[in-house]
């Protein structure tokens, strides 16, 4: 029933796709595809006495039930199976990340069962009130795995979702990746906003160590940051800049915001227009034409009909204002293409 499901969920969903910037048919050459999606709320249906995850049980007030957790695992994996069928990748992710999952137990079940493709996942518990992680998995047979690390972020009042850094190689080439889960802007976005500040200076603070050793490191930097690329703790902390040449220029003190050139366009819908929150940031090292190269047209917030609400103007949700609405995400997911070059 699983398998017949998937196969309706994809017969309607690749017929269309909208992208940023570009669509077009790249090239066959050896890639390293990254994906980054906040998920919203891949919990098991089980009470965890030490989370506040009572809502996403059979019996709360979210009648989270096995059924429905079922549904969003395909859901999911659809996607996936999406991205495998585009003509673009033909292929799926060979590092994911996803924000909002519960357990590791959840994300190793979720991203299981792809035809051919078993991912090896890294995953570090947080201390989030709600129980929720990032998930990071790979492709064993694309990609090497060489380190991994868990940062906690200082000062916050309630204790937030870690900063994961991991090493990998790909064709000998090494590369990092940095996942981010930042404080959210509940209530008002100045008064949580020394939150988020402090998330990126934890962040800054390995860039730092990363670039010491290696000024040209190819490193990529996704996640929900709950800000959008404008904000003080993107540009003024982190480095998040629209601008290659002046990341040339600068070098290891800014980043390049994949956004850059996508107005109008957003991962995440809320108060009627789109919002960039979800953002992959890259080091100058990515942009360089040596080991991993990030063209212009690497980039993409992923998208097509079945992703959108009745509406086609917002992410279909899996949960709209805590009514059930079975849908995929109220996130979109992001894509980034990167060329292995020799």
């Amino acid at each position: 029933m699983r398998k017949l499901l998937c196969c309706v969920f994809l017969l309607f969903g690749v017929a269309s796709w909208i992208s940023c910037p570009v669509i077009g048919n790249l090239k066959r050459e050896k890639t390293v595809l990254f994906m980054w999606w906040n998920v919203e709320n891949l919990f098991d249906t089980q009470n965890n006495p030490a989370t506040e995850d009572d809502d996403f049980t059979p019996e709360g007030k979210l009648q989270w039930t096995n059924k429905r957790l079922i549904l969003k695992q395909m859901r999911i994996r659809h996607l996936l199976s999406a991205i495998e069928a585009h003509p673009d990748y033909r292929k799926y992710p060979d590092v994911l990340a996803f924000a909002e999952v519960e357990n590791r137990r959840i994300f190793d079940e979720t991203i299981s069962g792809m035809q051919g493709l078993n991912y090896t996942s890294i995953y570090y518990d947080s201390s989030d009130p709600r129980g929720i992680d990032i998930g990071l998995a790979y492709n064993p047979k694309t990609i090497h795995p060489r380190t991994s690390r868990a940062y906690f972020v200082p000062g916050q009042r309630k204790p937030t979702r870690k900063i994961i850094v991991a090493g990998f190689s790909a064709s000998t080439h090494p590369f990092h990746v940095i996942l981010n889960h930042w404080p959210s802007r509940s209530f008002d976005t100045r008064w949580s906003e020394p939150n988020r500040i402090a998330a990126a200076k934890v962040v800054r603070h390995i860039l730092d160590s990363l670039l010491v050793g290696n000024p040209k490191a190819d490193i990529i930097v996704m996640g929900d940051f709950n800000d959008e690329p404008g904000a003080r703790s993107l540009t003024a902390v982190l480095g998040s800049t629209f601008d290659a040449s002046r990341l040339r220029a600068k070098g290891n003190a800014l980043l390049y915001n994949c956004w850059s050139g996508c107005e109008g366009a957003g991962s995440y819908f809320y108060n009627n227009h789109w919002q960039q929150i979800d953002q992959i940031l890259l080091s100058a090292g990515m942009l360089d034409n040596s080991g991993l190269y990030a063209p212009k047209d690497a980039f993409r917030c992923f998208s097509f009909f079945r992703l959108l609400d009745y509406s086609g103007k917002k992410p279909w949700s899996t949960y709209e204002k805590r009514r059930y609405t079975g849908g995929y995400s109220d996130h979109l997911p992001l894509l980034l293409k990167a060329r292995i070059t020799d």
